[in-house]
């Protein structure tokens, strides 16, 4: 058995060029944290609207990732990227010139379409370049890393935009790269698609997006406003849905998710794994940017800039984690991760409510062991996989990875929350409700009174933080135990090198 090529600088180049849309949408994610009071000013947005000019991008992410990857393994994962570019771009424009809440929000919709066909054809590509094993599993740390950075630099620069420009420039700014991206990808990424693909089923499409997106949603509303019926509808409106759409895949010829993904060893731990490493993740955000606003008082940009100080060890430990899965295998390392994971909820779990390097270092931690997981079960997974399927392979994962930041945001919050408002079961309901309501209230008030409501909220959140920090720990523990019993040798990972070889290599 000859060993696959190595990819050269060519490859590496366009390494290089496909990390322009992955930060890019990324940092779409938290871009708006600090131009919202000045698009809220210009445009008059309801209520209502606000929530939607925040929400419409990752919800049409979300909806749609399934749909295009299984779309760019069909018509060319260069093709998909260079559409996705194009509505990527015009996108940008037109949210940076809105006149109106409604034209911004069909833009951020619009935004968040070429969003989800542009994460599924990076990955996929990326896949499709590298098939040396090592430089593959390589190549996706570092895109583990880009994607984990993305997330965190896109508030930043959000407020460096916003102090010498006005509130479009930080759609703006996507335009450039999109550009960059549209001249240099013809010229430097092959394009690869499924040679057999069979017909595209179009009824799976709403069905994907009805068994995703009111679960996403449900979860999200939980996380912010607690437990009610038509939240809990939701859930079960999309796992309804999902159910549907999996007896349906499974039924199919040219179903849009392959069965053969599933049958591929490892490919289904490594979805599951990459879920609950989402879980992780986004649950400590949820608490650690409320702790740098509400707990310490910072202002939005200072607390934007200290949250960029974990990243520096993430940039390290993706590198670091691709050596040691070469080494040592990955199964031990993934489950290493997760450990390193809960030691830093641990960390978490003795912060006070003076706590700065204390929080940083605990965030630090976890992502490391966060981006360790991801980045070898991202890697794992397209390993397993058909060639001619990695562009659903790579939907499939950050699907699992939206479904997993979505309940950790709610379950976590919710802990956190409960344990919030029994600490403060005797305090004025505005106060209870939640930090932000408790600071709002101590203004008010004002003098001694103010400044003891305001520490009593502080020390209530931070014992919700606690108690959140302990459950996510624990299950952090538990999902290092099912890695290895899931990744166990012969158990789940996939034959190194299996179904390495690119499906097709038009220039």
């Amino acid at each position: 058995m000859t060993n696959p090529p190595r990819a050269g600088r060519r490859e590496w180049t366009a390494f290089t060029v496909l990390l322009l849309p992955l930060l890019l949408v990324s940092m779409d994610v938290s871009v708006l944290y600090f131009a919202i009071p000045a698009i809220t000013r210009e445009l008059d947005p309801s209520a209502t609207q606000q929530l939607w000019i925040f929400d419409s991008y990752a919800f049409a992410l979300a909806g749609l990732l399934i749909t295009m990857g299984s779309l760019g393994d069909r018509i060319g994962r260069r093709k998909l990227l260079l559409i996705g570019a194009a509505a990527f771009g015009l996108a940008s424009v037109g949210a940076a010139y809105a006149t109106s809440a409604e034209m911004l929000i069909a833009a951020r919709i619009l935004l968040g379409i070429g969003g989800a066909t542009l994460m599924p054809s990076t990955l996929a590509l990326v896949r499709n370049l590298f098939q040396d094993d090592a430089q593959r599993t390589r190549a996706i740390a570092l895109w583990s890393g880009a994607m984990a950075g993305g997330i965190a630099l896109g508030s930043v620069m959000s407020g460096v935009l916003l102090n010498h420009f006005w509130w479009g420039s930080v759609f703006l700014v996507n335009v450039p790269a999109m550009l960059l991206l549209f001249v240099l990808s013809p010229v430097l990424v092959p394009e690869f698609k499924d040679p057999a693909p069979g017909r595209f089923d179009l009824l799976s499409v709403p069905l994907s997006m009805g068994a995703v997106l009111p679960v996403v949603y449900g979860l999200k509303e939980i996380a912010a406003e607690g437990v009610d019926p038509f939240r809990l509808g939701c859930l079960a409106v999309g796992g309804a849905l999902g159910y549907v759409f999996v007896r349906r895949q499974r039924s199919r010829t040219d179903a849009m998710i392959s069965p053969a993904l599933f049958r591929a060893r490892g490919f289904g731990a490594a979805v599951t794994l990459n879920t609950l490493a989402a879980f992780a993740i986004m649950g400590s955000a949820y608490f650690s940017t409320q702790y740098l606003q509400s707990v310490l008082g910072m202002g939005t940009l200072e607390a934007a800039l200290w949250s960029l100080a974990p990243s520096v060890a993430v940039g390290a430990a993706a590198p670091v984690a691709a050596t040691l899965g070469q080494r040592l295998g990955k199964g031990p390392v993934i489950a290493g991760g997760f450990v390193t994971g809960g030691a830093g909820f641990a960390l978490l779990a003795t912060v006070g409510t003076d706590s700065l390097w204390l929080l940083l270092a605990g965030c630090a931690v976890l992502a490391c062991g966060i981006v360790t997981v991801m980045s070898l079960v991202s890697d794992m997974a397209l390993a397993a996989a058909p060639a001619e399927k990695a562009g659903s392979a790579a939907s499939l994962l950050e699907t699992g990875q939206e479904f997993g930041g979505a309940l950790g945001m709610a379950l976590l919050g919710s802990l956190g929350t409960a344990v919030y408002r029994s600490d403060l079961a005797d305090a004025d309901p505005a106060v209870r409700e939640t930090l932000g309501g408790a600071a709002a209230a101590a203004q008010q008030l004002g003098g001694e009174a103010g400044a003891a409501v305001l520490a009593a909220a502080r020390e209530a959140f931070v014992h919700g933080l606690h108690y959140a920090a302990c459950g996510a720990g624990l299950l952090m523990v538990a999902a290092a135990g099912l890695a290895l019993v899931l990744l166990r040798p012969g158990g789940g990972s996939a034959p190194a090198g299996a179904a390495a070889e690119p499906v097709g290599a038009a220039r």
